[in-house]
């Protein structure tokens, strides 16, 4: 039995979307300023944010029958088959692996789709993040400073990247569900 997995978006969605953007603050800067706090919204965000595109694919991150996370890559770019990965947790699903092995597993959907380098980037001062794309094969590429503004605040952002030739990691990528 698959206690986890990753499938697309669907609209049935939108209450789990709503709940982790009210029950963890952090994720709301990650929104772009997005309020996710009723159905509607997060329905909507839903249909005009994470369906796929030809620059985007977005999916949900399934545990026991519950999303729990999303994973990316947007700014798809085909002439130099480059793309940026991205993803995010609710609290209750952090610190389980469940984030690395989604990575992997999109890492390796991108790769099979033709692109050839995938980046990503995490606040310096978010070190769980950090080990996600370490464990994921993501190498550590430099900082890029005051890159990202939430508020008032500015951070720095740790650039990684895994390319289509980097050994993959030894680890058991998510089941994806196209």
């Amino acid at each position: 039995m698959v206690d986890s997995l990753l499938r697309p978006w669907k609209s049935t969605d939108a209450p789990f979307l709503c709940a982790a953007f009210v029950e963890n603050p952090d994720l709301g800067p990650q929104f772009g300023g997005v309020d996710l706090s009723d159905v509607d919204a997060a329905a909507g965000f839903i249909s005009q944010v994470l369906q796929p595109s030809a620059s985007r694919r977005n999916w949900a991150i399934v545990s026991d029958g519950v999303v729990v996370g999303n994973v990316g890559v947007s700014a798809i770019e085909r002439r130099h088959g480059t793309g940026w990965l991205s993803y995010w947790l609710s609290g209750d699903a952090r610190g389980r692996g469940l984030a690395t092995r989604a990575v992997d597993a999109v890492a390796e959907w991108a790769f099979s789709d033709g692109l050839f380098r995938l980046e990503l980037g995490h606040r310096v001062n978010n070190p769980a993040s950090c080990g996600v794309a370490t464990r994921a094969g993501f190498i550590a590429e430099g900082i890029e400073r005051q890159k990202l503004s939430y508020g008032e605040e500015r951070f720095d952002v740790e650039l990684h990247a895994r390319l289509a030739t980097d050994p993959s990691p030894q680890g058991d990528p998510l089941v994806l569900v196209r």
